[in-house]
Formats: structure tokens, C-alpha cells, sequence
């Protein structure tokens, strides 16, 4: 019987968690309204509901939705061309890029997991870390700190390599919850910690201006780490000393590292991670063989994800409500389910945000599903049962209490400051007063 309520109850929740993302959705235009929304939204939802429902179908489900959102677009849209979509026009930049990165991330991580677990290392850590819940914690505070300075998909793929090696494969979904939101929440106060950050650096904002993400990080941190490191615990304890003598490869560590080093290298020179970790793959793969039979299994989540965060970009978002603490909180839930990279672009373009709280909200709120960040999406690739929302969010229910108390727990903290427009010659007008175009005040909102 429960197997028979699961979609049911996949419905509802789906349906919950799309709330925030249908109230920017009433916009007008040429494609056709279904109560006030318009159509390629309701596509989208219903695609991000059949992902919830069919999660054994996941790739099948998004490329449906990527199709229909499509041919709804041909057909209305007389104007609307896919290949300008993709490539750019002089006005706006392609979602090439964006696509092209993450593609390359996913393949390349899921390398560099695999050779990170065959580096030995994992194998050691059970004599390091402590045999009790303290030992899981420990693993995500890791997981934390590497995704300050790493991309929170490596973070992640190495986390979970370290976790199947230290629990013997048997990781409880909702500790791996907890590895996705420890991946998120490191990067969430550094620019090169995660792609939104990134995205406000090279937009003109001071890398300071995001470092106090980090007060809601840390306190989210515990909230969700303590519970999910007790229930691993239970799960499957740490094995203090390790059953075999244990061979350490220094050149595949180097090879792990020369990746690394070639994404944060590459990310802050070009924008574009990826290149590194294929130039450092290729030119490791002359010094140890290379596992390249990691990339099929890692072919469907990243067609997946393309195709979702393509449906995503396809959605006309084109204004957000008021640059407020509120609009922020609720871009967190929004990030669950919708892709996070437009959202940070339109917040940049409106301004008027403090970009720390920002930060936090869009970095760490995609956390609180699967497939709300890429790192949830990679690691999918190693557990599959992380596909199931309604299991996803009831087994790591503490990653959503934790973004709630780290918000807040920031918010008093360190307040709201909105920072006054990064970009020379830009002014931030008050909702309030763009009827009157007379009356601009160039300080930017406050509240």
C-alpha cells in the first residue's frame, strides 16, 4: 500500500514546493494564459512534478518537458529561435556557456572521484576520523571547507567517495542530504566556492560583500549536520581501524590535485572550470590510466540536468518582486526546484541586494532538493535513491529547518544592508515610486 500513495504524496508535495515559483509567473505576453500564467510555466511545473513522480525516469521526464517547452515556444513565439538561444545574440549571451560547463563538470568530477577513491586516501581516513556520530560530522565539515575554495560538485563526488569507502557503501539518503548541503552551504561565502558567487564576482561585486553568508552557513551546518551524522551513525557506524594495509598513490593525489587546481585556475581566468579539469584529465591520463568507464555512468543525470536547466533558462522570468529580505528568503525555496544561475543574473541586474544574504538563500536553498543544485545532481550519479523527492525531503527534513534557522539566525545578526548598485552609472528605483519617473533615488533601497 505505501508503495501505491508514494506519486500521490510526490503530487502534493511537488505542487507545495512550485508555489514560489508560480507567483513570478503571471507574466503577460504572445503565449497563451492558463489563469493568469503562461502556458510554458505550467509545462515546466508539470515537468518538475513528473521528475518528483517518475524518479526512476528522471532524463526522460526533463527532455519531455525540454521538448514540449520547445515547440510551445516555435509555435507562438514567430521570433524565437533556439540556436540564438544557445549561441547568444550582440544583446544577450547564449546559455552555451552555462550548458557547456556543466556538462564537462559532471564527466569530469565523476573522473576525478573515482581516481580520488582509487588514490588510497579514503581508505586511511577510517583510522583518522572518529568511530562515532562525531566521525560523520567531522566528514561534512570537510566536505564544507573544501567547497570554499572548490567548485561544491567536486566537493560533493569526493565526499561521497569518502563516505561509501568509511560507511562500506551504506549511506543513509538522509546523511547524503547532508553532504549536498555541506557542498552548498561552503561555497555559499566564496566567490569561488559556487557558480552564483562566481557569477556576482564577475558581475562587479566585492568578493567581501558575500563572505557573510557564512554566519548562516555555519549555523545551518550544525543544524543539519548534527541529525544527519547521528542517523548515519545508527545506520552504519565508522569502522576505527582499517582491515587491510593500505597502499596510498601519491601520483594519483597529484593527478587529483592538478584537476583541482586546473577548475579554480581556469574558473577565475576564463569562466569556464571545466576546461581545466579536461586539460588536467587528458594530461593525467599519461601518467595513470584513466577510469573512463566513469562517464557513462554518469550520462544520464547530466542529460538531465542540461535539459532541466535549459527548460529553466526557456522560462520568461524577466522581473522579480522587490529587492527585500522576503524576496530573498523565498528565492531559496525557489532554488530547490528552479535553477538558481538566471535567478542570481536577474538579482544582478535589479541590484538592491545584500549580496551575503543572497548568497546564502540561492546557493544553499537548492539543498533542500536533489536536484535544486548540481552537487545533488552529480551525486545522484553514485546514489541513485537520492532521485526520490518525497524520500529526498523526508529522510534529510533537516536541511530545510537548517536553511530556515541559518537565514534568520544571519538576518539577526548581521541584518539587511542592501548594497548600493556595484555597477558605474546604475541607479536602483523603489517599486514604489516607478510610476513617478521624476522621482530616483540613486542610494539604492533600504529597509
Amino acid at each position: 500500500m505505501k508503495v501505491k500513495k508514494k506519486p500521490s504524496i510526490a503530487l502534493f508535495l511537488s505542487a507545495f514546493l512550485l508555489i514560489p515559483v508560480l507567483t513570478f509567473a503571471a507574466v503577460p505576453g504572445a503565449i497563451p494564459l492558463v489563469f493568469g500564467i503562461r502556458l510554458e510555466f505550467i509545462i515546466f511545473a508539470l515537468t518538475l512534478v513528473g521528475v518528483a513522480v517518475f524518479h526512476h525516469q528522471t532524463m526522460y521526464v526533463a527532455l519531455t518537458g525540454l521538448v514540449a517547452i520547445l515547440l510551445l515556444k516555435i509555435l507562438f513565439l514567430p521570433d524565437f529561435s533556439v540556436i540564438e538561444h544557445i549561441t547568444g545574440t550582440v544583446e544577450k549571451e547564449g546559455e552555451w556557456r552555462t550548458l557547456l560547463n556543466l556538462t564537462g563538470l559532471l564527466f569530469g568530477f565523476g573522473i576525478l572521484a573515482k581516481i580520488f577513491e582509487e588514490s588510497g586516501i579514503p581508505d586511511k581516513l577510517p583510522a583518522i576520523l572518529p568511530d562515532d556520530w562525531k566521525g560523520g560530522l567531522a566528514l561534512l565539515f570537510l566536505i564544507f571547507a573544501l567547497s570554499s575554495f572548490l567548485d561544491n560538485i567536486a566537493a560533493a563526488m569526493i565526499g561521497g567517495t569518502v563516505a561509501v569507502v568509511v560507511f562500506k557503501g551504506k549511506v543513509h539518503l538522509g546523511y547524503l542530504a547532508a553532504i549536498v548541503a555541506a557542498s552548498n552551504a561552503g561555497g555559499s561565502g566564496s566567490v569561488v566556492g559556487d557558480t552564483t558567487t562566481t557569477l556576482m564576482w564577475i558581475d562587479g561585486v566585492n568578493p567581501m560583500d558575500v563572505t557573510h553568508a557564512y554566519v548562516a552557513a555555519i549555523v545551518a551546518m550544525f543544524v543539519f549536520g548534527i541529525p544527519a551524522s547521528i542517523v548515519q551513525d545508527r545506520y552504519h557506524r565508522i569502522k576505527k581501524d582499517p582491515t587491510k594495509k593500505v597502499y596510498v598513490d601519491p601520483m594519483r593525489i597529484a593527478i587529483v590535485g592538478f584537476i583541482l587546481i586546473g577548475a579554480i585556475l581556469t574558473n577565475y581566468f576564463f569562466d569556464f572550470p571545466a576546461l581545466g579539469v579536461w586539460i588536467a584529465i587528458i594530461i593525467g591520463s599519461f601518467l595513470r590510466k584513466t577510469p573512463w568507464d566513469e562517464i557513462p555512468k554518469s550520462v544520464q543525470g547530466t542529460i538531465f540536468l542540461v535539459a532541466l536547466v535549459t527548460c529553466a533558462s526557456l522560462m520568461p522570468v524577466e522581473e522579480l518582486p522587490a529587492a527585500t529580505w522576503q524576496t530573498a528568503f523565498s528565492l531559496g525555496f525557489v532554488s530547490a526546484v528552479f535553477d538558481n544561475i538566471p535567478l542570481t543574473k536577474l538579482c544582478l541586474e535589479q541590484g538592491g541586494y545584500d549580496w551575503g544574504v543572497l548568497a546564502y538563500s540561492v546557493g544553499f536553498g537548492g539543498s533542500m532538493i536533489w536536484f535544486g543544485s548540481s552537487a545533488g545532481v552529480a551525486l545522484s550519479n553514485i546514489f541513485p535513491e537520492m532521485r526520490s523527492v518525497v524520500d529526498y525531503v523526508k529522510k534529510g527534513w533537516f536541511v530545510i529547518v537548517a536553511y530556515i534557522i541559518g537565514f534568520f539566525v544571519m538576518l539577526g545578526v548581521v541584518g539587511w544592508n542592501p548594497h548600493t548598485p556595484h555597477k558605474k552609472g546604475k541607479t536602483i528605483v523603489p517599486i514604489e515610486q516607478t510610476l513617478s519617473p521624476d522621482v530616483i533615488h540613486p542610494g539604492g533601497i533600504s529597509n
